[in-house]
């Protein structure tokens, strides 16, 4: 029987943004992203939630090094979009509406490359106290 372990690691950034889609003229963004559409932009302290599932190590009992993670989620996430405008500072954002399904998205999709492909991987994304998401890959 196969026991599959989760762990779980928090980590914290601060970053700038603006939800605004190009080919819409004001009315229609503001419409759409209300506050969020502001040309000036505003920012969010997102909490981010990386969760690693798989089987525990026999010699370990690790599914993974939780500080290795911590140094993977430093160096490709906070490192990159900490305390950042991330339409004008990032180059994963020049062109993609910076909602925080796409930054979740995005997210995964940096980390992945650097957890085992065994294991599987899932985002949540905290952008207030009360609105997050999570993606998983599919």
């Amino acid at each position: 029987m196969v026991k599959k372990v989760s762990v779980f690691r928090k980590e914290h950034f601060n970053a700038a943004h603006r939800l605004h889609n190009p080919d819409w003229d004001d009315a229609q963004n503001f419409e759409v992203f209300g506050k969020c559409s502001f040309p000036n932009y505003h920012g969010h302290n997102y909490d981010l939630i990386v969760k690693v599932t798989g089987e525990p190590n026999a010699a370990t009992g690790y599914v993974i090094d939780l500080k290795i993670l911590s140094d993977i989620i430093q160096r490709e996430i906070i490192e990159r979009f900490d305390h950042r405008n991330l339409n004008t500072d990032t180059q994963e954002f020049r062109k993609l509406n910076p909602t925080a399904e796409n930054i979740a998205i995005v997210i995964y999709d940096l980390l992945r490359p650097h957890i085992d492909p065994k294991h599987e991987l899932g985002i949540r994304l905290y952008e207030t106290e009360r609105n997050f998401v999570e993606y998983n890959g599919n």
